[in-house]
């Protein structure tokens, strides 16, 4: 069984166990349910994407970590004119681990 789910304006692929990263929820504390919002449920042979169904399926994750991502380095120039400027970027993101993904009820 695994579900499509939306966070944080990305949309993931998940199953129980799985351990996924999603860009950094600030209001929960590590050891913290989370529960996700369900776009596309799929348990064997029947697939549910009915958005009424699926309004009262929450996938419930647990809060594992918060660290920062992979330093992004940005740097730009222009031709002829002496402008150089290097910049760098690191996300804030938070590891769960998918918990338990409820069967929708019809």
């Amino acid at each position: 069984m695994y579900a499509i789910v939306r966070t944080g304006g990305r949309q993931q692929k998940v199953a129980e166990g799985d351990v996924i990263e999603v860009d950094r929820l600030s209001t929960n504390e590590v050891g913290d349910s989370v529960e996700l919002s369900t776009l596309l449920l799929v348990d064997g042979e029947s697939v549910t994407s009915d958005p009424w169904v699926l309004a009262g399926v929450k996938v419930q994750a647990e809060v594992l970590d918060h660290h920062k991502g992979e330093k992004i380095r940005i740097q730009k120039y222009k031709n002829k004119t002496g402008y150089r400027r290097r910049i760098g970027h690191r996300q804030l993101h938070t590891q769960l681990r998918i918990t338990s993904i409820p069967t929708p009820t019809k």
